[in-house]
């Protein structure tokens, strides 16, 4: 049997990476409704913008908290017990967020949510890769891929719900398909051994620049994708004049075209190279993210994030492919660096723009952003190591 024979004879759909995506799909559903219930979060507890940046925060910090303990978990465990004891833990954070009718009760509730969804997305992210493995092609792509489609279906139909149906119905409604999802892919997910196991893994931080500079590039790419998720449906609301149900259509746009994107994305890298897909990708997000901030309208700001989002898709999938091929690296080490620094951005980022919209509105952040991605473009030539996929 040739080479290219073996390589079209591989599967391309197994149980194992249905169950994955589904797990993508509930993680971005469940971030995805959480973008529409932002205005009316502030709302109820009467919180200004560095208030709700404060709260955003503490998203951010629970993040962070537990990103690195459910590294240490699979270390012990492997993903699939750690992603499946997350996934149950985070069902509830929808509930929690909707019924705190205080500050002290719905700032742990927002530190539970942005735990328990960063243990997930480590963990989910760390299954893919064995699935990948299994397989023998590659499937990142897709699966982040789901993830925006969960993000689409959360943000889209959340808006409406919470219009006509209120907070509550909406919340109820939003964990039980959460939880259908979970309960499907729970009997498929794959096993995989305890990391630490793993020959040729290595402990501590590395000490060479090239991951810190994956690093940064996953940052830059993440931080202007944290700001369209907490802010993007405040802006066209409280700047542009949006009603409720179209705000949500802010993120619900910028998922739609970051998904359709990735869907396409292992194919694009194959004819374009990580460099040239990379560039691409960066003029598209940075036309977009000027739009949006010199829109004049809502469905203007709308059409804006669309186009940066179809900018933003592929920049991170390269970002953390590219630490994950260093030359004289375990993957593993790279891709801690990448994963780490990019959720930082994503996730706590967007709370210091809470502060700064208070004094400047969102417009001019929205402006600012592109400098960001200018930087990325910079780094782009390192993007080549993204093409060093190992494969048999």
């Amino acid at each position: 049997m040739t080479a290219e024979t073996q390589k079209t004879s591989l599967p391309i759909v197994t149980r194992e990476r249905v169950a994955v995506s589904l797990l993508f799909l509930m993680n971005g559903f469940m971030v995805g409704a959480w973008a529409p219930k932002i205005p009316e979060f502030a709302e109820r507890l009467q919180l200004s913008k560095s208030q709700l940046g404060l709260m955003i925060l503490l998203l951010g910090v629970g993040s962070l908290t537990l990103m690195p303990i459910a590294g240490m978990l699979m270390a012990r465990l492997g993903s699939r017990r750690v992603v499946r004891v997350m996934s149950v833990l985070l069902l509830p954070a929808l509930l929690f967020l909707t019924y705190a009718d205080s500050v002290w009760l719905a700032a742990p509730a927002m530190f539970w949510f942005g735990g328990f969804m960063g243990a997930m997305d480590v963990a989910m992210n760390t299954n893919a890769v064995a699935v990948e493995k299994t397989m023998g092609r590659a499937i990142m792509s897709s699966c982040h891929a789901f993830w925006s489609v969960g993000g689409v279906i959360g943000s889209a139909t959340g808006g409406v719900m919470i219009a006509h149906f209120g907070t509550g119905p909406h919340a109820i409604a939003a964990t039980l398909f959460a939880a259908i999802l979970l309960v499907t892919a729970w009997p498929h997910t794959l096993y995989d051994p305890p990391h630490g196991a793993e020959p040729g893994a290595k402990k501590g931080i590395p000490m060479q620049l090239l991951p810190w500079l994956f690093g940064i590039m996953a940052l830059f790419s993440m931080v202007p994708e944290g700001a369209v998720l907490d802010w993007g449906a405040l802006y066209v609301r409280q700047e542009l004049g949006a009603d409720l149900a179209l705000s949500g259509l802010a993120f619900a746009a910028f998922s739609g075209t970051m998904a359709t994107v990735r869907f396409l994305g292992d194919l694009v890298r194959d004819r374009l190279g990580a460099v040239k897909t990379l560039r691409a990708s960066g003029v598209f997000a940075i036309i977009g993210m000027i739009l949006a901030g010199l829109a004049p309208d809502a469905w203007v700001a709308i059409a804006g994030f669309a186009i940066c989002g179809l900018g933003i898709a592929n920049m991170v999938p390269i970002a953390f492919s590219a630490a994950g091929n260093i030359p004289g690296m375990a993957p593993g080490t790279g891709m801690s660096v990448a994963t780490f620094m990019g959720y930082s951005g994503l996730l706590a980022a967007p709370s210091l723009i809470g502060f700064t919209a208070e004094h400047t509105g969102f417009a001019p952040i929205f402006l600012f952003l592109p400098v960001l991605f200018i930087t990325v473009l910079l780094l782009s030539p390192l993007a080549r190591y993204a093409d060093n996929i190992r494969k048999d």
